[in-house]
């Protein structure tokens, strides 16, 4: 029976940043979709394209993405841009409106 789980290599991102040139570059492991099957072997292997389609396949991507969404802070609802955190003290973190 395989799993999907997220890539270690990349860690869910589909891409891998190049410590020493800068460069980014797809992940060679996961074709960049950021997660594999892995097997009861416990060895990931890259889903392969065709399998992106099945429905089961789709949704369980769907799914994880979601939850690792969340984990990195995501919920969902748009913030206007003095609402985000990132933008705290800076000139895109006033509120133009006053108040309001």
């Amino acid at each position: 029976m395989q799993s999907i789980v997220r890539c270690i290599s990349c860690e869910g991102f589909g891409w891998i940043d190049d410590d020493f040139s800068g460069e980014t570059e797809e992940c060679d492991w996961c074709a960049g979709i950021g997660y594999v099957y892995r097997g009861s072997d416990q060895v990931d292997r890259r889903i392969p394209a065709v399998d992106w389609k099945r429905s089961d396949v789709s949704a369980r991507l769907e799914e994880l993405e979601t939850e690792r969404l969340r984990q990195m802070g995501y919920s969902g609802d748009a913030k206007k841009p003095w609402q985000q955190e990132v933008r705290k003290d800076t000139q895109g973190g006033v509120n133009p409106y006053g108040d309001a």
